[in-house]
């Protein structure tokens, strides 16, 4: 895996989303855009308009929504200090949906307003029944397994830009540490091809969250054979509701560049060599390529390429893919 090929993974802090209803009406566009804008919003501390936009999604999508998205617009209400709103979506997650992640509940500072209500310990009370309930159906080895390589994959990863930050990213330091993660990816890939190969691709309530996200990112960090093999697998489970839609979308990204083709989401970023500045990787449409993430739950791609100070204008793109494929080529043939 080169060291250039950067990309986004969205985690997953739910263990269960009534899935059964969400399947079975159609997702309308503004469902997203409204999502969108919320969490735009939310990113620059507009917390009472964003909750609103993620109310607004619910809305048009019959009062259904994600999970994740009730639990950001909790987040919203209450930091806008509206507890009210907040404890409405808190209570649809821990007695609708079965909210399972006491843990991540208690450490989050932005319920801090919602600590002296008593409703509070109420809800509290019944996300630790319901994670009491889903530990019991876990096929406990399995989740413990894959939990502990979910932490090998991330550890090593997550000191990799403090390293390049204190010795650059051509520096023996950084070598080394590729050496540790190319090791530990050797060793996790062993593990969950014995998992996929025997079970196939488990859901979250069999694994656990962590351990879901570790089955796709242990095959993601995997070279193209491996990727290839389990690709078709990956896309039963995302139609299953084992796995997500979004994960799948960078999954099909890093196969179709790794063949020679272009991307579809835009979720892989490179970085010439000689500038040293980031670009999208060649992809395919640029026009509908906000369409296409947004149907699998991605955000806007001009929003996502702001951290590597990508600019994203189409227009410009277009003229410079060829020169950048081109490019691309000439670097991978050295």
């Amino acid at each position: 895996m080169k060291k250039w090929n950067l990309f986004f993974i969205l985690t997953n802090l739910f263990i269960s989303c009534n899935s059964e209803k969400l399947k079975a009406i159609p997702i309308p566009d503004e469902y997203f855009i409204n999502v969108n804008k919320a969490d735009s919003l939310y990113k620059i501390k507009n917390y009472t308009l964003s909750a609103e936009h993620y109310s607004k999604a619910f809305i048009v999508y019959n009062n259904l929504g994600f999970p994740k998205h009730k639990y950001r617009a909790a987040k919203s209400w209450a930091l806008g200090k509206n507890a009210d709103s907040a404890f409405a979506y808190l209570n649809q997650l821990a007695f609708d949906n079965e909210f399972t992640d006491y843990e991540s509940l208690n450490l989050d500072t932005s319920f801090k307003i919602l600590h002296s209500d008593k409703r509070w310990k109420h809800m509290k009370d019944r996300v630790l029944i319901n994670k009491s309930i889903k530990d019991k159906e876990f096929i406990k080895p399995l989740a413990d397994r894959l939990d502990s390589v979910y932490e090998d994959d991330q550890k090593s990863r997550n000191e990799i830009e403090d390293i390049a930050k204190k010795f650059g990213w051509d520096s023996k330091e950084i070598q080394a540490q590729w050496q540790i993660i190319n090791y530990k990816d050797a060793l996790n890939l062993i593990k969950v091809r014995s998992i996929l190969d025997k079970y196939g691709w488990l859901g979250s309530e069999v694994i656990g969250g962590k351990g879901n996200n570790a089955l796709f990112l242990v095959i993601q960090h995997s070279d193209l054979a491996v990727q290839e093999k389990y690709l078709p697998m990956m896309r039963e489970a995302v139609k299953k509701g084992n796995a997500m839609s979004s994960q799948l979308a960078l999954l099909e990204d890093r196969v179709a560049l790794g063949k020679g083709k272009r991307q579809i989401y835009g979720s892989q970023i490179g970085q010439n060599q000689v500038t040293k500045l980031y670009y999208i990787s060649p992809l395919e449409d640029p026009d509908n390529v906000n369409k296409r993430r947004a149907e699998v739950g991605l955000g806007k791609l001009e929003d996502y390429v702001k951290q590597w100070k990508i600019v994203w204008d189409i227009n410009q793109y277009k003229i410079d893919l060829p020169k950048l494929e081109e490019m691309i080529k000439l670097e991978e043939s050295k």
